[in-house]
């Protein structure tokens, strides 16, 4: 079953705040509700959110009550500004949306047929295609990715990559599937990944689904077991990266890249060359979002808040790791090596 898909004129997606307690399936009717889900993390990942705004704005269309073609375009334009701002750092949401209005454009331009209902059928088309190809693109990556893996290696991996956060199979969590899937004997070491806690629910989850040994460490176990030579490899996805390589991902990819460089552990980043944003020179330019702190401040620890009753806290999603700390950043396209700004010309077209 894919993480996020088109079904009787509803999107539907796993509910991603729920597992491994629970596994259900919810639906969608209308774009507002989509946008919601994606702040509110129903859905999770760059590329399956990405995928969800894309066919948040079929159901725009769906929902449009204007009977003329340039009436509907305004909807869907009033639709994506709403999608694209249910989570700013992730930059295959903005991309997904965009790629459907420049489409449309292009299609107006050549003289498409101004009817309303195929302008819809046509919004869901490219929804559709746009999620097949990340299937598509997750397990060309992977073949990738599997490669730098070596028989008996012991990897961490950071938050949540795999199926559940794309359309289906996943991007680093993908390598690893694809390197357990070649017969190679590895284990993973997962971070819970604080403080919403991807990696001890929907990691080590999927791990389970696979086969794949695994075991569960808080996030400042990482720095010891490298140290201690019992990981090889660490691999993590991104929700965007900047031109020179530097790249934002979940909160605690920096200390992890940084304890894994300063051991001479190889760290690669997995991501789709749509994550790749070239207009941002670099990292210091992406945007973080922050959080409602009550993701930090109302974690418990046997049935008991941990922190007093007046606390503050921070909440930041996303860090960003330098470029230099990377080993390579695997791509659909192929392992791209530093220098990551001259490099990313041979895969990105």
């Amino acid at each position: 079953m894919r993480t996020v898909f088109w079904e009787n004129n509803e999107l539907k997606m796993i509910d991603q705040r729920i597992l491994p307690a629970r596994f259900e399936v919810v639906s969608y009717h209308a774009h507002k509700d989509v946008a919601f889900a994606i702040t509110d993390m129903v859905v999770r990942g760059a590329p399956a959110i990405g995928a969800a705004a894309a066919f948040g704005l079929a159901l725009a269309g769906h929902e449009s009550a204007s009977t003329s073609s340039d009436g509907l375009l305004a909807d869907l334009k009033t639709a994506a500004t709403l999608l694209k701002s249910s989570r700013p750092t992730a930059v295959n949401l903005a991309w997904a949306v965009d790629r459907i209005l420049l489409a449309l454009s292009q299609r107006e331009r050549a003289g498409g047929e101004g009817d309303i209902d195929l302008i819809r059928q046509f919004v869901l088309d490219e929804a559709q295609k746009l999620a097949d190809e990340d299937v598509e693109i997750n397990k060309r990556m992977a073949e990738h990715g599997a490669a730098l893996i070596n028989d008996g290696d012991t990897i961490i991996h950071h938050c949540n990559t795999g199926a559940l956060a794309t359309v289906d199979w996943g991007t680093a969590l993908g390598v690893i599937r694809t390197a357990h899937e070649q017969g190679k004997r590895i284990h993973v070491l997962v971070d819970e990944t604080r403080p919403r806690l991807q990696g001890a629910r929907l990691t080590a989850w999927e791990l389970e689904q696979y086969g794949i040994p695994y075991e569960i460490i808080s996030d400042n176990m990482s720095g010891y077991f490298l140290k201690a030579g019992q990981a090889q490899k660490v691999f993590f996805g991104a929700d965007r990266v900047a031109a020179n390589g530097d790249v934002a991902n979940k909160i605690g990819t920096y200390m992890l890249a940084l304890a894994a460089f300063d051991n001479g552990i190889p760290a690669y980043s997995v991501v789709p060359t749509s994550t790749i944003d070239l207009s941002l020179a670099h990292g210091g330019l992406i945007p973080i979002e922050e959080r409602n702190t009550d993701e930090v401040l109302g974690i418990q620890f046997h049935g008991e808040p941990i922190a007093p009753k007046n606390a503050r806290a921070r909440n930041p999603a996303f860090d960003v790791t330098p470029n230099r700390l990377l080993s390579g950043i695997v791509t659909e396209n192929g392992v791209v090596y530093p220098p990551f700004d001259v490099n990313f010309a041979k895969v990105i077209r």
